[in-house]
């Protein structure tokens, strides 16, 4: 017998050896326990998932000597021909090939024939989505009500490519990618069963290669073999396929933490240098910052596959940074990635975002100004406050020569007339510059009447007549209409004026700060 590769191999025979994905695997086997059969099934997801597998195992499970049934022996006959595609009753159709009309009428005129050897007569379409949109809608009856005895398979890495009118008739199943360990422990087992001594370092270095596909992993264990022979370590791993250990990734989020351009540039220089995949460097320096946000949010979590030595020195590393700033050097790592996927230069956006990283997490935000002002508000003290020493108050400093200034009783001012000149009997003293008074003016004769003109007396001059020839002095104004009506000439007399002015020119001259001032600039009152 020729060789196979152990991607063939090692393919999943049975419900059980259905790896990763675990929720579809249940969903079939109670449907087949419980006789809930579909007419139509539709496998999605990315390469290497075991969709081929799961479809060939559903089938098996359908049709083997006394099916359906979950738990079916995979060494008979009607599986092994199964299992090798030379089954009558399950026809594998790949949709990149067989994609016209024209096969989809073959397809239905096969439906109506009766399976030969099984209780169903099952149709396997690989790749469904490359069928052409005519194909589609040829096939759309037939999907929707086949034959008691037609079962149909589909499998696909693109279901948004899938009219939504074959999506409806279908049960849909999301394969997920595997994960990293289960991977690694499958070709752990792989190696056991082949003799090779491969080292846990080199299977996880594999499995994170693979991305969650196992044919992937499978393969590159293939093409390990070939190139050591029977003991593969890590470094066989890294020389082969360009993947970057993760000493070498720690190492290089340590100096992203510590904030090293230096030794960052120069350590992306040394990988660029000794043909490592840059792309994926990057790929890996995201995900271990990833895990070091996840681990700030939740300290339970693991390092994803970082030895445990280092996965504590970047704890340790990354305790001065807050997940916010992780977060945005995650954010300046995505933008470089989209960049490098179509630059020829890659490692000068490499390095240009290693740049940026080290920029955003040095940097100050209003965040942190809020914190520190938040933290110096601790130190304020919420007890009462003590009061101050008792300072000497402007009042009880003695002023030099004060003389307390007279009582004066404060009274509403009544409106006061428009001055009037009074006549001065006596000689009084010089009056302050703000209240100085300008001397009478002399009362002008009367002029001569002037001649009217001819034609009657007009109201102005009516006015002229009327008035008296001396001057006299004017009444005093009207009070408000809410004021008594006393008239207001009372409340105003003559003689009673110099004694006010006295009076205010007292108040005046013994006014604290008049009198400060004439102790400072040694001054005296001049009558």
């Amino acid at each position: 017998m020729s060789y196979q590769v152990f991607a063939r191999k090692y393919r999943p025979k049975t419900f059980d050896d259905v790896l990763g994905q675990d929720h579809v695997v249940r969903t079939l086997r109670n449907a087949i326990a419980q006789k809930r059969l579909a007419h139509a099934y539709l496998f999605v997801g990315p390469r290497g998932t075991g969709k081929t597998s799961t479809a060939r195992i559903l089938a098996k499970a359908l049709n083997c000597t006394g099916g359906p049934k979950a738990d079916f022996d995979p060494d008979e006959d009607v599986c092994i021909e199964i299992a090798e595609g030379r089954s009558l009753d399950v026809l594998e159709i790949d949709g990149a090939s067989n994609n016209g009309v024209e096969q989809v009428r073959d397809l239905r005129e096969s439906v109506r024939f009766a399976p030969a050897r099984g209780q169903f007569k099952i149709f396997y379409i690989d790749e469904v989505h490359m069928l052409s949109n005519a194909a589609f809608n040829a096939l759309l009856k037939t999907l929707e009500e086949p034959p008691p005895h037609v079962k149909f398979i589909f499998a696909t890495t693109e279901a948004n490519k899938i009219l939504p009118t074959i999506l409806s008739r279908c049960q849909r199943f999301d394969l997920r990618p595997i994960p990293t360990e289960t991977i690694a422990a499958h070709l752990l087992h792989i190696a056991k069963e082949e003799g090779i001594a491969l080292d846990e370092t080199a299977a996880w270095a594999i499995a994170k290669g693979a991305d969650g596909g196992m044919r992937d992993a499978q393969s590159m264990l293939d093409q390990l073999v070939s190139f050591c022979g029977d003991s593969i370590n890590e470094a066989n791993v890294l020389d082969v396929f360009g993947f970057t250990s993760r000493e070498k990734v720690a190492s290089l989020t340590q100096t992203l933490l510590a904030r090293d351009n230096p030794a960052a540039l120069s350590l992306i220089q040394k990988e660029a240098e000794s043909g490592r995949e840059l792309s994926q460097l990057l790929g890996e320096l995201i995900g271990c910052l990833r895990a070091l946000l996840v681990a700030k949010l939740d300290p339970s979590a693991d390092g994803e596959g970082i030895p445990t030595h280092l996965w504590t020195e970047l704890l340790a590393a990354a305790n001065d940074y807050a997940p916010d700033r992780i977060l945005a050097a995650i954010d300046v790592f995505a933008e470089t990635e989209g960049r490098m996927k179509w630059a020829t230069n890659k490692r000068l956006h490499f390095e240009l975002g290693v740049i940026k990283a080290i920029q955003s997490l040095g940097e100050v935000r209003i965040t942190d100004v809020i914190k520190i002002l938040t933290k110096g508000a601790d130190f304020i003290p919420t007890g009462p406050i003590s009061t101050p020493a008792a300072v000497p108050s402007p009042a009880s400093v003695p002023t030099p020569a004060a003389v307390p200034a007279p009582a004066v009783t404060e009274q509403k001012p009544a409106p006061t007339p428009a001055p009037t000149p009074v006549p001065i009997l006596e000689p009084e003293p010089e009056p302050l510059p703000v209240a100085k008074e300008s001397p009478p003016e002399p009362t002008p004769e009367p002029a001569p009447a002037k001649p009217r003109p001819a034609g009657g007396l007009s109201a102005f001059d009516s006015m002229i007549d009327a008035a008296p020839e001396v001057s006299e002095l004017p009444p005093a104004p009207e009070p408000p209409p809410w004021k008594s009506d006393k008239p207001a000439v009372a409340e105003v007399k003559a003689p009673e004026q110099p004694v006010i002015n006295a009076a205010i020119e007292d108040a005046f001259y013994n006014d604290p700060l008049i009198q400060a001032a004439l102790v400072k600039f040694e001054g005296k009152v001049l009558s």
